[in-house]
């Protein structure tokens, strides 16, 4: 992104480095190329993600920075000892402004490995009206087009670097002018074809905008049935204050439940570990790239793989001892041996973690995220949680409002609510009807969502 455009929207010519090389990235034809299935045919604004098979989301919390040029792993090696655990990479898109050598398939394997998570950016087309020039745009007229065609590109780009599905998607909206009533209509429509091309093709979708202009105008659209809602919103407001609620042009209800993320800092030196970084920091707790993380079996004999996390689910082939095993997600299911834990591998099917290389043997463990598959909550009016599948468990915690995610590990059958039975167990260990959820189905099970044990 154009630091000379975010937070107070100053220009600074020597800050504009990002944007002085136009990148030019392949689309391709039609979204249907990029996955197995059709879009689900659901209204806006919460279009449900079509998560395919070894998809999983994965969320990040703390202080994050962004640098034009991903930082070589050396560099992200000594800075493990900054107060920072996530970095941005800037994946692709007609106006990224930086070469990126560093930024393959092996990089993101090893940072992830490293411990970092990932927050990936498309700096794609920008508005007309942009506060910057020699930019590619896109027209009112244009820009369903052109945001579709971006976010299939950015699929094909992330595959090509390893960000899985179930990833979130960051598309970079620079600041813009607001007095513009057209422009700010283009922008809403960028954002929708962006968000509901991702979401059919098992992505989460997210959006970077300058305080003033792209989150006065998402905001203002947040409850439209005309336009696709991001699943999170990324701020540029260079105050120094790094809380993530309190901001103006929104409401604390909208992006509410991890949602959110926020460039407290435009750019500035920063020295690490003996490395010095040109940076932009920002505050987050905020979906980010899911990235497969490598194991060995350890048994001593074939381990199965199977369709769901348990043994009673058919086994569909077996990993010969000591090979190579990408996990993408740990899960609870049936025990199997000393653990009940399970890891998902990048082809939807599951292995017991018993006899996986992963740092814990018997429990959960920290260097891979749980099995998630968010759904933006659909009710007009907040929805409550309760402590079970049905409305006699009492509520508990704070009720999710319209558009919030809902971070879903699982499916359960539950009391019938207003046609379905199903109900979703939350990360958190609460419970919220599938009724009020955005997943595939609205009356049934929604795969790959596996069932609670």
């Amino acid at each position: 992104m154009d630091r000379s455009q975010a937070g107070d929207g100053r220009t600074n010519g020597a800050k504009r480095r990002r944007l002085t090389r136009t990148l030019g990235a392949g689309s391709l034809a039609s979204v249907l190329i990029l996955g197995t299935f059709n879009p689900p045919a659901v209204a806006e604004p919460e279009t449900p993600v079509s998560y395919p098979k070894g998809a999983s989301a994965s969320r990040a919390t703390g202080l994050a920075f962004d640098t034009c040029t991903a930082p070589s792993l050396e560099a992200l090696h000594a800075w493990q000892s900054s107060p920072y655990s996530t970095v941005n990479v800037y994946f692709g898109g007609a106006n990224r402004g930086c070469e990126q050598p560093e930024l393959t398939k092996s990089w993101v394997q090893e940072a992830a490995a490293m411990g970092w998570d990932l927050l990936p950016t498309y700096v794609g087309r920008q508005p007309y009206c942009v506060h910057a020039d020699g930019m590619s745009t896109f027209s009112e007229s244009d820009a369903h087009e052109k945001g579709r065609n971006n976010a299939e590109d950015a699929i094909a780009q992330a595959k090509t670097v390893g960000l899985l599905p179930g990833s979130a998607l960051y598309a970079d909206i620079e600041h813009y002018d607001q007095s513009d009533d057209d422009c700010r209509t283009a922008v809403r429509r960028y954002v929708s074809a962006w968000t509901s091309t991702l979401h059919a093709n098992g992505y989460l979708a997210g959006v970077y905008v300058h305080h003033s202009s792209g989150l006065a105008d998402l905001s203002g659209s947040h409850g439209s049935a005309h336009h696709a809602r991001p699943d999170a919103i990324w701020v540029a407001d260079w105050d120094r204050d790094t809380t993530l609620t309190g901001w103006p042009n929104t409401s604390d209800t909208k992006w509410a439940e991890h949602q959110r993320a926020k460039q407290y800092r435009g750019d500035h030196d920063a020295t690490n570990g003996g490395v010095t970084l040109s940076i932009d920091s920002n505050a987050i707790d905020a979906p980010v790239a899911t990235v497969a993380h490598q194991y060995q079996v350890t048994s001593d004999v074939g381990l199965k793989a199977r369709t769901g996390p348990g043994t009673s689910h058919p086994a569909t082939g077996s990993h010969a001892p000591g090979a190579t095993l990408s996990v993408v997600c740990q899960s609870g299911g049936e025990k199997a041996g000393a653990t009940s834990v399970w890891n998902q591998l990048v082809d939807g099917t599951w292995v017991s973690d018993g006899h996986v290389s992963t740092p814990f043997s018997s429990g959960f463990s920290d260097a891979l995220p749980r099995c998630t598959y968010p759904g933006q909550v659909s009710s007009a009016a907040p929805l409550n949680a309760r402590t079970g599948p049905g409305t006699s468990h009492s509520t508990t915690g704070s009720p999710l409002s319209s558009g919030s995610l809902a971070w879903v590990v699982c499916q359960a059958d539950g009391m019938a609510v207003d046609g379905t039975s199903v109900w979703n167990k939350l990360a958190d260990g609460r419970w919220v009807s599938d009724r009020y959820v955005s997943t595939t189905s609205g009356s049934s099970w929604s795969d790959p969502i596996p069932r609670c044990g």
